[in-house]
Order: structure tokens, then C-alpha cells, then sequence
């Protein structure tokens, strides 16, 4: 275990649907504000997606990530992580443009293809509040979030260009390989960030045998790496304290878990940092401010940024 570890908010997602939860954020009112509570709960670090904001559809508006990141940065110094994966089913350029735009400290980089599956939450809730939910849902039965190695190649160089360093999502082992060739190729400098996202399906379960054996893999062909962990679903708590018994880093919120614990909904980002924060003080880890976690992943710092 390490004395610091980064926790980092995922505030909304492009995963759950509006119907899902009254508590999930959709305007860029609502999504700053959720990132600055997390960030006074103890997080360094807010993931952030932008959603229509009448419908809460995932999409990628430039103006609105401006008025959420801008909104943000007027009020903490948070390391902002821009996604660039979107919403399923954007195109590679659509994804791309925030990264282009705002040149973030920070940004998600898909590490490889994946059967990117949500259409099992249709035996869950069978009644929405828009036409878009249920569709968004079902089409990811025969939908794969494509990462192709041209593609990762491309959105290396675009991050290169932008001093922009790539959070690597892995949703599954042949990505670490993926990573290992894009270094070899000299695409990508390390020490590498890797986000280890686990219980989509498609990708790998959580469970305790698999974080170990991704973490042991990732240290045979990459050596030298950062790592935090997400989980989809109840499970997100177990195993990101496995995290920080492990010397990794962690990632929360309602992207990934709607729920604080069994049975009651998370209200807030924030409440699930604060219960993150709390079981890792039990372990004698304090949470990373954000300038201490731009010194661990090596960010260019906030002045740099385009926002």
C-alpha cells in the first residue's frame, strides 16, 4: 500500500439512463456541481461526461463541456478527466473533440474493442420517462465500442499534440497487450495510467482472482504503470478497496454504481467518495489532493489546459 491514493469521481456517465435514478446529474449546472462536491468530499480528480440536458442523453456538445469544466475550475483546482468515449455509437472524431478543444490534463483513452453491453438492464426497468432510453439500451446487443490499433493510433497523436495524458480503460486482459505494443511502437511514453474497468458485459468480471491477475500481467508487459480501478455495479466498493491494498488508485460515482450501499441509492457523487475516503483512512491511506496527483501521474498542471 502507498500513503496517497488518487480517488476519482466518474460524475455521470453515458451508462445509466435518466429513468434510472432521480439522483443522476444532467445539466452542466448539476454535473459541476456534483464534481465540486466530490471534490470537497476528497477527490482529486472528476471524470466527466455531458448529457442533453432536457433528456440527460449522453452526447458530446463542446459547449457544454466548456460550461461544466469552466464551471468547475471557477470554484477548485480538480484534475478534470475529459471522456473520449462519448456515448455509444459516436464517431472516433466526435469523441475526439473535447480532447482537441480543451487539451485537458487528463482524458479516457479506450484501450481496445469491446461488446459494449447494456440491453440485460431491460429485464431491470421496464419503464421510461424518454423514447431514447430504451433504444439506447437495447442497440448495445449487437454493438461493439470499436478501438481499432489505427484509431488508438490517431488518438495517441492527437493527445501527444495536446499534452494531454491518456487514462487508459481496460476492460479486458488483450488490452494491456494492446498498450504494450502502442509503447513499443513509441506511440505512447511511459509510466502509463491505467483505469482497470471491470463488470461491463463484454469486458472482465470483478472479482479479486481477476484485479490480481491484471495487475500481475500489466507488470510483465508494461513495468512500469500507475493503476486505479472502477467497478460496474455493487461490487464497486469490494473491489476498489482490493485497489488500495494493492498500492492502486480508485474511482467512484454514479457513472458506475448508482447505488451507496445494498439497497440505497447513492444521492450524491460525493457520498460514495466520502465512504471510499473512510475505508481507506481504516487502511492508513489518505486521499491525493489534486496537485499531489498531478505529481503521481506527471500532468502538465492546470495552466496549461484550454478552459
Amino acid at each position: 500500500m502507498k500513503e496517497k491514493a488518487i480517488i476519482t469521481a466518474a460524475i455521470s456517465g453515458s451508462i445509466h439512463t435518466t429513468s434510472m435514478s432521480p439522483y443522476l446529474p444532467i445539466t452542466p449546472q448539476q454535473l459541476a456541481d456534483e464534481a465540486v462536491r466530490a471534490y470537497e468530499a476528497g477527490a482529486a480528480v472528476a471524470h466527466v461526461h455531458v448529457r442533453n440536458p432536457e433528456t440527460g442523453q449522453p452526447i458530446s456538445d463542446v459547449n457544454l463541456f466548456r460550461e461544466v469544466i469552466t464551471k468547475v475550475k471557477s470554484k477548485c483546482n480538480m484534475v478534470i478527466c475529459i471522456t473520449s468515449g462519448g456515448g455509444l455509437g459516436m464517431t472516433a472524431e466526435q469523441r475526439l473533440i473535447p480532447v482537441n478543444t480543451f487539451k485537458p490534463e487528463l482524458a479516457s483513452f479506450n484501450a481496445g474493442s469491446v461488446n459494449f453491453a447494456l440491453f440485460h438492464a431491460l429485464d431491470r426497468y421496464k419503464e421510461f420517462k424518454f423514447d431514447w432510453e430504451k433504444k439506447y439500451l437495447e442497440m448495445t446487443e449487437d454493438f461493439i465500442f470499436p478501438n481499432t490499433f489505427k484509431s488508438m493510433k490517431d488518438f495517441a497523436r492527437i493527445f501527444n499534440e495536446n499534452g494531454t495524458k491518456p487514462e487508459f480503460e481496460v476492460y479486458d486482459s488483450g488490452m494491456i497487450n494492446n498498450i504494450a505494443f502502442m509503447i513499443e511502437k513509441g506511440q505512447v511514453k511511459k509510466p502509463v495510467y491505467i483505469q482497470f474497468v471491470m463488470g461491463v458485459l463484454g469486458g472482465i468480471t470483478p472479482s479479486s482472482e481477476n484485479l490480481l491477475f491484471l495487475v500481475d500481467y500489466a507488470k510483465r508487459l508494461i513495468g512500469d504503470f500507475e493503476f486505479s480501478v472502477c467497478v460496474a455495479g455493487r461490487a464497486q466498493f469490494n473491489i476498489c478497496t482490493q485497489s488500495l491494498l494493492l498500492g492502486g488508485n480508485c474511482r467512484v460515482g454514479l457513472e458506475d454504481n448508482l447505488y451507496l450501499e445494498k439497497g440505497i441509492m447513492a444521492k450524491s457523487n460525493a457520498e460514495q467518495v466520502a465512504k471510499i475516503i473512510r475505508i481507506a483512512r481504516e487502511l492508513g491511506i489518505e486521499p491525493a489532493s489534486a496537485d499531489e496527483a498531478r505529481k503521481i501521474l506527471g500532468l502538465k498542471g492546470i495552466d496549461k489546459v484550454n478552459f
